[in-house]
């Protein structure tokens, strides 16, 4: 009796079992059944004093199969995104504005610090006032700005017009090891007391949402501990908690932030660009850059940095870990790319990652085609959408009317593509004989095929390509 109980038991484990394994199996099979993909726009706007952060939709299929999540932060003038840290790695773009950011590792060394004179009223007369705290980034247009997981950060708007950054964070990277959702835990200010509004697409549901619509993290903790933990009066423990911060989590400061910085000249930023041209992987034996020295930002705007460049068609420009070690802790990589009027990049796909396009400027025609050979995007998409390009789905873009500008961010950081057509292309590295047969045309044909493209990746296009354009479009 005992062994046949036995036998059953162990029999229910594994049938229960392989039923759970199914069920798994079968649901991330089905995140990942993309037979339409779509532009995409935000669906949440969250209101804060000094700006508003927008959201796309975690829980949209396609987010859910590349495993990553896009938020964008509009910040005004003197306006600051309070300090917060993630469980998943971040990249920043910077799409307009400049300011400068810090970035938090407990263990590295206070090595921004001052010792200053303060006027009569500030802390009374004569008083000197040390401060000492971790390095200082300056940002600009155009760069792209690495956050590890886990490291607290924040930003602020030191310029005249709205900044706005584009955030991309990676929820499947191997540094997440709670679930796949990103968290953003905010240790300063209320960030729930910003003012939701619902996109005309719905809401974005659960953590991606949440992370702006509750407490800093000081807030769970109990009162008088948290006085103790500081050694602080209780109503300036009170103060950390932020029950009663009304602004949100971009607030504003109206004498604008005062910080140890170093002056940033012009030079200095010709200097770096030069540094940046030149630097084609890492440097010295690896020893000299270190979590709290390694550089975390890169300018992908700059003409001269272009990786790829063709005067009639555009320009391409890669940011990955042989240009930004730091990349290769993160796992992560992006580029930007600049199409004329009436250019192709060549059709092609990344081999291993996923890519997020995001829009910067104009519009432009893309066409995405999966595993089966259907069309599972054919859409104009414009400034301000997203599209997610799954791994090994092959993508074409065509600038018809207009010059047409996007980031791509990259799950891999060292992220490669191949080209289906052009110099350097699959079809390139056939013989002949192979191409010839393989589609059932002339060697003359297939000799025109293979070489009739001298370009690599940025072709100008004909003008039965736009015509084409024109027509699918009716």
């Amino acid at each position: 009796m005992g062994a046949s109980w036995l036998c059953f038991s162990l029999s229910f484990l594994l049938v229960l079992h392989g039923t759970f394994a199914q069920q798994r199996y079968q649901q991330q099979q089905g995140q990942c059944q993309l037979n339409r993909l779509n532009p995409m726009e935000p669906t949440v706007r969250i209101q804060a004093e000094a700006g508003v952060t927008e959201l796309w939709d975690k829980n949209n299929q396609q987010f859910q199969c590349a495993g990553v999540s896009l938020i964008r932060h509009v910040i005004q003038s003197r306006g600051m995104l309070l300090p917060s840290y993630l469980n998943t790695p971040l990249l920043a773009y910077v799409e307009r504005g400049r300011g400068f950011y810090g970035i938090m590792n407990s263990g590295c060394p206070e090595t921004f610090q001052s010792s200053q004179q303060f006027q009569q009223g500030e802390r009374g007369a004569g008083s000197r006032f040390q401060d000492r705290h971790q390095k200082i980034g300056q940002f600009k247009q155009g760069d792209i700005i690495a956050f590890p997981a886990g490291a607290a950060h924040w930003a602020y708007n030191e310029g005249n017009e709205e900044l706005v950054l584009v955030c991309f964070e990676d929820s499947g990277n191997s540094a997440n090891q709670l679930d796949q959702n990103s968290r953003r835990f905010f240790i300063a200010g209320n960030p729930q007391q910003g003012e939701q509004q619902q996109g005309q697409q719905g809401g974005a549901r659960s953590f991606q949402k949440e992370q702006f619509q509750s407490g800093n993290v000081f807030r769970g903790f109990e009162l008088e501990l948290l006085a103790e933990a500081f050694g602080v009066s209780t109503e300036t423990a009170r103060k950390l908690q932020g029950e009663e911060d009304q602004r949100g989590h971009i607030v504003n400061i109206d004498q604008g932030l005062r910080v140890v910085r170093p002056p940033f000249s012009q030079e200095q930023e010709e200097r770096e660009e030069r540094q940046e041209q030149g630097q084609y992987g890492p440097r010295a034996n690896g020893i000299e850059e270190t979590i709290c020295s390694a550089k975390l930002r890169q300018n992908i705007d700059n003409p001269a940095r272009a990786d790829v460049y063709n005067p009639q068609a555009g320009r391409f420009t890669t940011v990955n870990s042989l240009t930004l070690p730091i990349l290769s802790f993160l796992r992560l990589s992006a580029a930007k790319g600049v199409l004329y009027r009436n250019s192709i990049m060549a059709p092609l796909w990344w081999t291993n990652a996923h890519s997020v396009i995001y829009v910067t400027r104009g519009e432009a025609r893309i066409q995405i085609v999966d595993h089966r050979g259907q069309a599972v995007l054919d859409d104009r998409v414009r400034q301000g959408q997203v599209v997610i390009v799954p791994q090994n789905f092959a993508v074409v873009k065509h600038a018809e009317n207009e010059i047409f500008e996007w980031v791509v961010f990259n799950t891999n950081d060292n992220a490669m593509i191949n080209t289906l057509s052009g110099r350097t292309s699959a079809i390139r590295g056939l013989p002949v004989d192979v191409i010839a047969n393989s589609y059932q045309i002339s060697r003359e044909e297939a000799r025109r095929l293979k070489f009739n493209r001298e370009e690599t990746l940025l072709f100008t296009s004909s003008g039965r390509t736009s015509q084409y354009g024109r027509v699918a479009a009716a």
